[in-house]
């Protein structure tokens, strides 16, 4: 008996574990539903007169207020370029030396993979997701505990951004808490993010002089200085200020180390609402571009056009306790509003979201990450950071919540992409086909067939089953999936793309304290 019901079981089954494996199976770039690049700008919580009178108030700040505590290597090219160092000890900026800085700024720039199929163009609304973030904590889902986060998890956790498509691209999202020696540290996050992955890796240095010994290794990775100084796949994460209105002075001299080293900027600036930026949302955005764009002088005082990303990263305060609260509706708003305000200034914009308060990928991890995220891909940021993985405020990244984060950037990517509107997709004749001597309905109709990849986008992991048969496939869990898939892709998946000999001298060379899977 229940080898006739196992059977019947296997026939009733059999045609639709064959659509899904074909669904499973990749799909060719040319007809894939979503990918890096889509085209956003939908979303603007702006109203123009609000714009013009936050890019106002900007110009005021950087006028009026301007910013301390530069490096003298920084004054003396910001001074020669026509900003004015004042007796309070801060360098103002006049709004024409704000319009000079602006008219020299790359508006497009390209972020270069180790693999060109990775390439990323930032222009204009197109929207890509990736991982940043300096967590301190590795989430183990298995226990509901959090433990140091190791050199080795940012190495695991580039291995998997890489085999997921909704990451485009991956910044170190957690600290090499295993490691004391800061040089060290910074040189095996580098290696651990690079060797892990073929797509754009952003990294951050602690000290100026830490940058020669990584420019060494990605002079050897791409071949030559004259191939990476071509092809910079990895950019600098800079946080060049300490707001309000204060130069950061040891990550300034990083940056003008970077900017020799032929390396993009992310220019960063992270305030809190309520502590270290105003508590209106307003207000937040005016001094985080504000800072950004004291920052594009400072850059182009050194080299015009030098690519550079204008990260607006504020954060929101839980105002009751001073606490971040990264996954809050006010958060997707701020983000939103400051990339509405930078692509006013026609900038390559960065910006935060995507990020969970709760502990753990749960249902408020859930809700928190996309609502966020999928305002910020529909205002056209370019450059979504801290999208996947991350937990409590910032303080954890979760591998299984990649693999789940994944699947929501899915959605909001459809999202952004929208509607298109035409001929084909109006389905005159398609309707007429089933309405008048057609079936009634559109179930085998070839323009079902034609859309269903292309129009559509279907989750990897998550469960769109009845439940009738989610309770004859076991019942399964979403996490219980994710964890399945993060073990298969750390068992099996081998980075291919540093040669074996050229990875054993990157050992031998500097102190390389993690594992390559080889």
């Amino acid at each position: 008996m229940n080898e006739i019901v196992s059977d019947k079981k296997n026939r009733r089954s059999g045609g639709r574990y064959a659509r899904r494996m074909k669904r499973a199976a990749p799909l060719p770039d040319s007809i894939k539903p979503v990918g890096p690049g889509m085209i956003g700008g939908t979303y603007n919580p702006l109203s123009s007169s609000e714009v013009s009178a936050i890019q106002d108030t900007i110009y005021r700040l950087l006028e009026e207020i301007g910013l301390s505590q530069a490096p003298q290597t920084g004054i003396e090219s910001m001074t020669k370029f026509g900003a004015i160092m004042h007796d309070d000890k801060r360098i103002r900026f006049p709004r024409n030396i704000v319009d000079k800085a602006l008219s020299m700024t790359a508006k497009e720039i390209k972020l270069y993979g180790q693999d060109e199929a990775k390439d990323l163009i930032l222009k204009k609304n197109h929207v890509h997701f990736g991982t940043a973030g300096a967590a301190v904590n590795i989430v183990d889902v298995k226990n509901k505990s959090y433990r140091p986060s190791t050199a080795q998890d940012i190495y695991n956790a580039a291995r998997i951004a890489e085999n997921l498509d909704n990451i485009h691209f991956f910044q170190r999202p957690m600290v090499a808490t295993d490691i004391e020696d800061p040089k060290d540290m910074d040189i095996n996050t580098l290696y651990a993010c690079v060797s892990g992955t073929t797509k754009h890796v952003g990294v951050s240095f602690t000290e100026a002089d830490f940058v020669k010994p990584a420019i060494e290794i990605l002079h050897k990775i791409a071949g030559s200085k004259e191939n990476w100084i071509e092809r910079p796949f990895v950019s600098n994460s800079n946080c060049f200020v300490v707001p309000p209105m204060r130069f950061a002075t040891e990550s300034c001299l990083v940056m003008e180390e970077v900017i020799k080293a032929g390396m993009p900027v992310l220019l960063l600036s992270a305030g809190q609402a309520g502590a270290t930026a105003p508590a209106s949302i307003a207000g937040t955005v005016a001094q985080a571009v504000s800072e950004i764009l004291a920052g594009l002088v400072y850059v182009n005082s050194i080299k015009p056009g030098h690519p550079c990303i204008c990260g607006t990263w504020p954060f929101v305060s839980d105002l009751r306790t001073g606490a971040m609260s990264g996954g809050s509706g006010e958060q997707g708003l701020l983000t939103a509003c400051c990339a509405q305000i930078l692509k006013s200034f026609e900038l390559p914009s960065g910006a935060a979201a995507g990020m969970a308060d709760s502990k753990l990928p749960d249902a408020q991890s859930g809700y928190e990450k996309g609502s966020t995220a999928v305002m910020a891909g529909l205002s056209g940021l370019n450059l979504v950071y801290e999208s996947v993985g991350m937990h409590a405020s910032l303080l954890g990244f979760c591998l299984e919540s990649m693999i789940i984060d994944n699947d929501m950037l899915g959605q909001c990517l459809r999202c952004v992409r929208g509607v298109e509107v035409n001929n084909k997709t109006l389905s005159f004749e398609a309707i007429k086909d089933v309405c008048i001597g057609g079936p009634g309905h559109y179930l085998g109709h070839e323009q079902t067939l034609s859309v269903m990849e292309s129009e559509y986008v279907y989750p990897s992991i998550s469960d769109r089953s009845s439940p009738k048969e989610w309770n004859e496939n076991g019942r399964p869990e979403l996490l219980d999936t994710a964890q399945i898939e993060v073990k298969n892709i750390l068992d099996n998946f081998t980075p291919k793309h540093i040669p074996n000999d050229l990875n054993s001298n990157i050992y031998q060379n500097h102190n390389i304290l993690f594992k390559v899977k080889n």
